[in-house]
């Protein structure tokens, strides 16, 4: 039986896969996207519980910039995807935080007042603030062919005062680091400018505003989407991929195939499953856990006004995998009631993020992991409220995930959220009609990931073809 045969298969319907989707399905290639689970968004998904809908990933859509922006990510990929400023329904941020012991750094969508709030704060570093900042400006972090660097050694170059550098790191990395203790300077600019250049926002039904806008496009214009369906493996022939074996046995076949995957999880696809080039690919662990707590009042009401806190107890910010099931000692508290919306949401909500550790969740009995998740929550929340009013006595309801959680619905091993360390900017494997999408392409964020969706089409099948 001859296979199905597209211009291009794309593997996961999470953010980055759609966008690629969707800038192929506008010039008219055969296109597939295969997803393994029922729902899309991948790390960017949402859920119902207990008659709620919840969201996964999502504690607010970096890049945010006003429409008339010309240049910016944001308004870049609605052009490229040809989606509608508004269609996102983007709120901003009200003002949020980074707390570390005696000292506070605030920040909301206007950069000017973050950078007065450092040199406030730290006037010594102030000139020396500003000189990094230009070269932040300056530095082109979409260079595919751009030499790795420590964050922390250029950072170090123009700052020295190591309060103020492990306060500017501890939001970069928990919103994008897959390295431990350390960013490579293309990523932590990536971000830098992401979130204290342009800012925080939201839509008010959270991330299934921007999945079912994305589905909505691909559908519109004849992309063929499969969920539920597997890819049980990649079929090599010579250096290239000759098929696409699906978990219900049916072949496909493409001249390209793009995976948002993962770099590793990808190359494990294609047999045989422990030849060298797929086990020598490191995978990331940097994972987390996170809880989501329903409240009887608005965090307003109890005098909690910023939309996301970043918090850590010590003056040395430390990022790395977790020895514990969890290190509570820093993290994200996040407060999706706290955006600029036209009315209120309906129930308070917080959100707690801490860094985890990835085997000791997967390592226990599903009586231990419900109780662990209990421990767990409690501990992170006594951290949190040393930073924000107390919250605990207006919980009527707690949702809590972990690792194991981010590795089932995601396939990511390890649980890694930001995937490997070592990025492949130009999405190029071992083999010349395989590329990556996302998190292991590099770029960061949701609007990063739909830009790596776009940019990884555009290479990799759109140039070849002639169609730019």
């Amino acid at each position: 039986m001859t296979a199905t045969h597209y211009d291009a298969i794309i593997i996961g319907a999470g953010m980055s896969g759609l966008a690629a989707g969707i800038r192929l399905a506008y010039y008219e290639k055969r296109v597939c996207i295969l997803e393994k689970h029922l729902m899309p968004g991948g790390l960017n998904s949402f859920y119902t519980l207990a008659g709620r809908k919840f969201d996964v990933g999502l504690h607010a859509m970096t890049n945010f910039v006003p429409r008339d922006v010309r240049g910016a990510p944001l308004n870049k990929l609605l052009r490229q995807l040809r989606i509608k400023y508004d269609e996102f329904a983007l709120w901003p941020q009200r003002q949020s935080d980074i707390r570390f012991p005696g000292k506070t750094l605030r920040f909301n969508n206007d950069y000017n007042f973050f950078e007065n709030e450092v040199c406030e704060n730290f006037p010594a570093q102030a000139d020396r603030f500003r000189r990094l900042v230009q070269h932040i400006r300056a530095f082109n972090e979409l260079d595919l062919d751009a030499r790795p660097l420590s964050a922390r050694a250029v950072v170090s170059e123009f700052l020295a005062d190591p309060l103020l550098i492990e306060m500017l790191f501890c939001p970069l990395m928990f919103y994008g680091s897959a390295n431990e203790d350390d960013m490579e300077f293309g990523q932590f600019t990536i971000m830098f400018k992401s979130i204290f250049c342009e800012g925080f926002a939201r839509p008010k039904i959270g991330v299934r505003q921007i999945v079912s806008t994305l589905l909505k496009k691909y559908k519109a214009c004849h992309g063929e989407l499969r969920m539920g369906t597997g890819v049980r493996r990649l079929n090599v022939s010579g250096e290239r991929v000759s098929s696409v074996e699906l978990e219900n046995g049916e072949v496909l076949s493409a001249d390209r195939i793009i995976s948002s995957a993962g770099h590793a999880e990808t190359m494990r696809m294609c047999p045989p499953a422990n030849d060298e080039s797929s086990a020598d690919i490191p995978a990331g662990r940097m994972t987390f856990m996170e809880s989501i707590s329903i409240l009887d009042v608005q965090p307003l009401d109890l005098g909690y006004g910023q939309t996301i806190t970043f918090f850590n107890n010590s003056e040395r910010f430390r990022y790395r995998e977790s020895e514990q099931a969890a290190d509570t000692c820093s993290g994200v508290i996040c407060c999706p009631n706290n955006f600029q919306y036209d009315t209120p949401l309906g129930e308070g909500i917080i959100r707690i993020t801490s860094i985890a550790n990835y085997d000791f969740w997967t390592g226990l009995s599903e009586e231990d992991y419900q109780a662990q998740k209990k421990t767990w929550y409690a501990r992170a929340a006594a951290e949190a409220v040393k930073f924000i009013p107390d919250f605990r006595p207006h919980v009527k309801f707690i949702d809590i995930f972990s690792p194991r959680t981010i590795h089932k619905f995601t396939g990511h091993l390890n649980g890694a959220v930001y995937g490997a360390p070592t990025k492949m900017k130009n999405g190029r494997t071992r083999l010349a009609n395989l590329f990556l999408c996302g998190t292991d392409q590099g770029f960061l964020g949701i609007v990063g990931a739909m830009l790596s969706g776009i940019s990884m089409a555009n290479l990799h099948v759109l140039q070849r073809s002639g169609e730019q």
